[in-house]
């Protein structure tokens, strides 16, 4: 018998992925994070999906569209930068739900398109906006899963628990060893200079799986080459001001204190595409109005991003991200 052809694969796929009654939980967590909101006098609002500028993240591949003749154009992995210029326009706190793409990440815990919950709260510094996290990640599970307290753990703090070691001391030949000693294989053209690499490795491997058992746990921070768009605080060592938040061994939620020098803010984008570059990745084009928005003036405030459908999934009971979307990208 041959295979169905693609009318074929239609008729056997058309239903959602998810069943009913998660898409019913989901449309509850939508309303239960609005209300959250709607109490702390924080506005929704909508920003585009294209834009004709990109993330210049290395890790983070954007999808492209052109049009007939029209110009390039790049589906957001965020809304993070036309939030910042609502910001710098003088909108006061603000969150949004959004639909957001990141080409080639698919997995148990990926699909190209999903959904983020991000918001940015003026004059929050990260201790802070952890805790509001905390709040509403919390409100939104006691129904399904009772939690303990939550869990902060300094960046340097977690690798010294679960490897014995400084992240922000070790050379690079030091974490390789530890991944070696950890039974890991690392991939294949890992720097023997740069640490970094292997410190996600042994994050994502060793400790990761063991953050969040029963508790939300908040890892803030960050050794400052991973800063993103976070300030960087000038202690002994400089550490990047943000934070994760974890739930199972999940990473559901990426915060900062963000930055808000331009100048910093262009070296960081040119520091990228010179990355980009050294990888053979195509340079991508900086997002001038942010910069533009920045320059004007970025008021004081730390925002968060966090993975709605992972905590669908988490809530749902369910062990891969695919069961909780209607129509995941093999049915899309």
């Amino acid at each position: 018998m041959s295979a169905p052809g693609a009318s074929g694969l239609a008729r056997q796929d058309w239903r959602p992925a998810a069943g009913l009654e998660v898409l019913r939980l989901r449309a509850q967590l939508l309303t239960k994070v609005r209300g959250f909101f709607a109490e702390r006098g924080v506005m929704e609002v909508d920003t585009p999906v294209l834009s004709s500028a990109a993330v210049t993240d290395p890790h983070l591949d954007s999808f492209v569209t052109a049009g007939a003749g029209g110009p390039v154009l790049y589906l957001h992995t965020s809304p993070e930068f036309p939030m910042k210029r609502l910001l710098a326009a003088g909108s006061g706190c603000i969150y949004q739900i959004a639909k957001v793409f990141r080409n080639g990440e698919t997995g148990r815990l990926h699909n190209p398109e999903f959904s983020l919950l991000e918001w940015y709260r003026l004059g929050f510094d990260p201790r802070r906006l952890m805790a509001e996290v905390a709040e509403l990640v919390t409100r939104l599970l006691r129904d399904r899963l009772p939690l303990q307290a939550p869990e902060y753990l300094s960046y340097g703090a977690a690798f010294e628990r679960y490897l014995g070691l400084d992240p922000h001391a070790a050379t690079a030949a030091e974490l390789a060893a530890c991944v070696a000693a950890q039974a890991l294989r690392a991939p294949p053209g890992m720097p023997p200079d740069d640490p970094t690499p292997w410190l996600d490795l042994l994050l994502s491997h060793c400790i990761e799986p063991r953050l969040g058992q029963g508790r939300l746990s908040f890892i803030y921070d960050y050794p400052a080459a991973q800063a993103a768009l976070a300030r960087i605080r000038p202690d002994q060592p400089p550490v990047a001001e943000r934070f994760e938040l974890y739930l199972d061994g999940i990473e559901l939620a990426n915060g900062f204190h963000e930055l808000t020098e331009a100048a910093e803010q262009r070296r960081r984008f040119e520091r990228d595409n010179r990355l980009r570059a050294a990888r053979q990745l195509p340079p991508l084009p900086v997002d001038e109005r942010l910069l533009a928005a920045l320059e004007s003036g970025l008021p004081d405030c730390a925002g968060v991003a966090l993975g709605l459908d992972r905590l669908l999934m988490i809530a749902a009971g369910k062990t891969c991200l695919w069961d909780v979307l209607s129509f995941p990208l093999e049915r899309a």
